[in-house]
């Protein structure tokens, strides 16, 4: 998904979002609109990975259990991932590594703690684009950077919005599955599991803090 690189959104408004949208209300379960006639159900029977998962296999979206977004569903969800997590220094735009996957992948799965989150994304979605038409006339994804900016500000900044638990539960996911990527890694400073190029021993306070000396091996 391409973004303006001279209008992005910055990651400390995105950091600010969250700790806004932690204490937002719920999202009135009445009156939410079906978002697109394609969209399907978590289908019961789904068995999931079971309890020993081949670890070693390298699993593609879909591969275990069916992904359930419609076209309209997938289309927003990964403009609006771009929205909260753009192309900027820190790292490539959401949609580069695949977050709209993983959002549907989540929602997709059978297991309880998925399901529910399917309960506030799925109707959340249908609301947030409701919205979005109703504010600015056109669908989230036709809108400028400008106004995709605003829209999700107005949301975040408002801690009794009706889309606030909504907004706050999806870009916990979605930054879930970009800081698990290599280049999530690196936009937070994280190495992962690397070697030290020397290590020197404990620092000499640490030594006398326990009363022992470094012995050379």
């Amino acid at each position: 998904m391409d973004l303006d690189l001279n209008d992005r959104l910055p990651r400390r408004t995105v950091l600010r979002w969250f700790a806004a949208s932690a204490a937002a209300g719920a999202i009135p379960s009445g009156g939410v609109l079906p978002f697109s006639a394609s969209a399907q159900e978590v289908p019961a029977n789904t068995p999931g990975y079971g309890t020993d998962p081949n670890l070693v296999k390298a699993y593609e979206p879909g591969d275990v259990w069916p992904l359930t977004f419609s076209e309209d569903e997938r289309k927003l969800v990964t403009v609006l991932a771009d929205t909260v997590l753009p192309d900027d220094e820190y790292g490539p735009a959401a949609s580069t590594v695949r977050v709209a996957d993983y959002v549907d992948e989540w929602v997709s799965a059978p297991y309880p703690g998925q399901r529910n989150d399917r309960k506030t994304i799925v109707p959340g979605l249908a609301k947030f684009e409701e919205a979005a038409k109703a504010k600015y006339g056109k669908p989230f994804a036709e809108l400028s950077i400008d106004q995709r900016n605003e829209f999700c500000e107005s949301i975040a900044s408002d801690d009794k919005h009706p889309l606030g638990n909504f907004f706050h539960k999806f870009t916990m996911i979605a930054a879930g599955a970009y800081y698990s990527t290599m280049p999530g890694w690196k936009a937070i400073g994280y190495t992962g599991n690397t070697a030290l190029p020397t290590f020197d021993g404990p620092p000499p306070e640490v030594l006398d803090k326990v009363g022992v000396e470094q012995t050379v091996v």
